[in-house]
């Protein structure tokens, strides 16, 4: 099973990611966009593992507390357009405990330094002058009142993200 641990968001949120996402295609970038559905803020990706209880109960030891998350900015990673997240001591230190809850319990997990972001466009295209249009950056914030972990299969039109566990509300 392809598990991971993420931020699901409002649909404040999501409208303000969707409408950075129609500003792209109006500058005729192309390429794979994530679908509204599967927009989300990864905090650990566990990747092939057989055991999600052990992984939700790693998940459900770190004390979590509500906190604000906002979005600001847009990026490229090469092909790979996101949006960015406003530097947020509160998401930092969750993700921190997170990752130490999985390593005590020898849960493999992606130990990339975390950069958080939201993938909008895989495998972009776009000839302008610049690496990026000149789209608005995109503007919204909410309340994380929770923390998802989440199977991810391949489905016939693409991936298809399932959440199998959450804490908090």
């Amino acid at each position: 099973m392809r598990l991971f641990i993420a931020i699901l968001f409002s649909a404040e949120l999501l409208d303000a990611l969707l409408d950075v996402q129609s500003e792209l295609k109006s500058f005729d970038v192309r390429g794979r966009y994530v679908p509204e559905e599967n927009l989300h803020l990864t905090l650990a990706f566990v990747g092939e593992y057989g055991n999600p209880d052990a992984v939700m109960d790693a998940l459900a030891s770190v004390p979590f507390e509500p906190f604000p998350l906002r979005i600001e900015g847009l990026g490229n990673f090469s092909d790979l357009y996101w949006a960015g997240i406003e530097a947020n001591p509160e998401l930092a230190a969750f993700v921190k405990r997170l990752r130490h809850a999985l390593a005590d319990r020898d849960i493999p997990y992606d130990r990339k330094r975390f950069s958080p972001h939201i993938t909008l466009v895989r495998r972009a295209e776009y000839f302008g002058e610049t690496p990026l249009p000149p789209v608005h950056s995109p503007k919204g914030e909410m309340e994380v009142t929770g923390v998802s972990l989440m199977r991810s299969a391949r489905g016939k039109h693409g991936m298809i993200y399932t959440e199998i566990g959450r804490i908090g509300e």
